[in-house]
């Protein structure tokens, strides 16, 4: 095999090659066929899934002197100096590292000049939400007023930040995730052809590990290839891949849902204990998270899995409710490892704070009937969760479920900042969690309504508009799984919790317990 990498050696070359985007390619196709070509294009997906290769075919089959169907023939100067690279007229911008207003002007001076070899001048801007709010005013007028001989393609990871002006003029595409089985087929094309023996159980890892991204499949194919030559086995695939199997999964995923803290920590000791790579492993169980969810919502058909797995999802998540699978795929899914040195107190705490968390107190929550009269003392709870209590009918008596559902400050502190995440990209400027996270803090719980204290009158005063208020009101209820009102106070400082207060979280008593400090600064 040459020194080559794989996913830039078996790039597609033709739209026709493009893995698992039929209907975008097919678009292309006519398109480019008709010559009925948009000035601008949106290509929107997770990464690893052909935005940036199909964006190079696209620009390669515009300006082909021999396309045919709308493909181009990949063996004129044309198309062999865009392939390798050393077209002129197609000009590649990184806006993750070329952000600023400068580099958009200088583009905007350049895109009138005449293409020099080709029929169109291409632009293709990568991650293109990375520009700054100038740079991409400074690119929204060209799109509005391009040359006729000039197309921007135009891609990113996270459409929603790109600013809606730029979308709406832009004919927009959605790159999905690629399924397994077409992962797998291309990376048997990719071992036939570089004679790599594999067995078909080790693709099956490495595409369930990339989670639809083919570029990830690649890579991974490539380091085993480098660590275990031509020659791979399904030992050698799985332990190099960190052994994180499909059993270990459900078998913690069932920890989940069934709220077992004892046992899903212990799950977690004993995979970490195993070597198993943590980041790899909540991947994994991230999407299979997911795909519970999908299960509980009807939309099987959106998931990859055998008949088999399909059954057991389904039982599974028999009693388990909608609104506490998303809170674990949610919780799970903002795990960042990066900065943990791949320590299992951040899978632990996501299994307490999922187990914890008001949804799942709600599921616990007591279905209250009358019966004959019996002393309130006689009435008793299970240790585990509570699924019917008996009430004197001539009391009434509905404690039980009030008290299951109550929350104090203590609960809403430990949560606050998770709350402050929710509140990212909203606001009139997209800023509001910024506000709230260095202005104020939770001071008191009263009945139903939330007091929050503020350092500067400005700020609340700010927050005072209504239409802030009740953006705040809906995310409490988002987050903390109950309604809750607003008041604003003005306490001129900020106020230190104490430390007996802050040990009271039962989140924080959790991670006392499995070894972590509490630190001030």
């Amino acid at each position: 095999m040459g020194s080559e990498v794989l996913y830039r050696k078996w790039r597609p070359q033709t739209l026709a090659e493009v893995v698992g985007q039929e209907p975008i390619t097919q678009t292309l196709l006519h398109a480019v066929e008709k010559r009925e070509i948009a000035h601008a294009y949106l290509f929107c997906g997770p990464r690893g899934t052909g935005k940036t290769s199909t964006a190079r075919i696209l620009a390669k089959a515009v300006n082909c002197p021999n396309q045919v169907d709308g493909e181009p023939c990949n063996k004129c100067e044309i198309c062999h100096s865009i392939t390798t690279g050393k077209a002129l007229d197609i000009i590649e911008i990184d806006a993750a590292s070329n952000r600023g207003i400068d580099e958009i002007r200088s583009l905007r001076e350049r895109v009138n000049y005449a293409p020099n070899l080709t029929r169109y001048k291409v632009y293709i801007i990568d991650e293109v939400h990375m520009l700054t709010e100038a740079a991409s005013n400074a690119l929204l007028k060209t799109l509005e007023e391009p040359p006729p001989n000039v197309i921007f393609v135009l891609a990113t990871t996270e459409p929603h930040k790109v600013i809606s002006t730029i979308v709406s003029r832009c004919q927009r595409f959605n790159f999905h995730r690629l399924s397994q089985g077409a992962i797998i087929d291309k990376l048997k094309l990719i071992c036939h052809k570089e004679d790599v023996h594999i067995e078909l159980d080790s693709l099956k890892l490495i595409a369930r590990a990339a989670t639809g991204s083919l570029r990830d499949a690649e890579n991974i194919l490539q380091q085993l290839i480098a660590y275990h030559g031509n020659q791979i086995d399904f030992a050698q695939a799985q332990a190099s891949l960190g052994g994180s199997s499909g059993p270990r999964i459900r078998q913690l995923a069932q920890c989940v849902i069934n709220k077992d803290i004892p046992a899903g920590l212990q799950v977690i000791t004993n995979i970490n204990n195993d070597g198993v790579d943590l980041r790899q492993l909540n991947l994994e169980l991230v999407e299979y998270l997911r795909g519970l969810l999908l299960v509980k919502s009807g939309c099987e058909e959106a998931l990859d899995v055998t008949d088999e797995d399909l059954a057991e999802m389904r039982g599974l998540v028999a009693t388990a409710t909608p609104d506490y699978l998303l809170k674990a795929v949610k919780l799970f899914s903002s795990i960042d490892f990066r900065s943990d040195n791949y320590s299992t107190l951040p899978l632990e705490l996501a299994l307490v704070d999922c187990a914890l968390s008001p949804v799942a107190k709600q599921e616990q929550v007591a279905v209250v009937k009358p019966l004959e009269a019996k002393k309130p003392a006689e009435i008793t709870k299970s240790p585990q969760s509570i699924r019917e209590v008996e009430v004197p009918e001539e009391t009434n008596d509905v404690e039980p479920s009030s008290t299951e559902l109550s929350q104090d400050i203590d609960y809403i502190r430990g949560h606050w900042k998770e709350f402050i995440q929710s509140l990212k990209g909203e606001g009139s400027s997209g800023n509001l969690d910024a506000l709230l996270r260095s202005a104020c803090e939770p001071m008191a719980l009263e009945d139903n309504t939330l007091v929050l204290g503020f350092y500067y009158s400005f700020h609340k005063e700010k927050m005072d508009d209504p239409k802030y208020q009740h953006l705040v009101e809906r995310k409490l209820k988002e987050v903390f799984g109950q309604p809750y009102k607003i008041r604003f106070t003005l306490i001129g400082h900020k106020r230190e919790i104490s430390s007996s207060a802050k040990t009271e979280n039962p989140l924080i008593k959790a991670a006392l317990e499995m070894g972590a400090e509490i630190r001030n600064g």
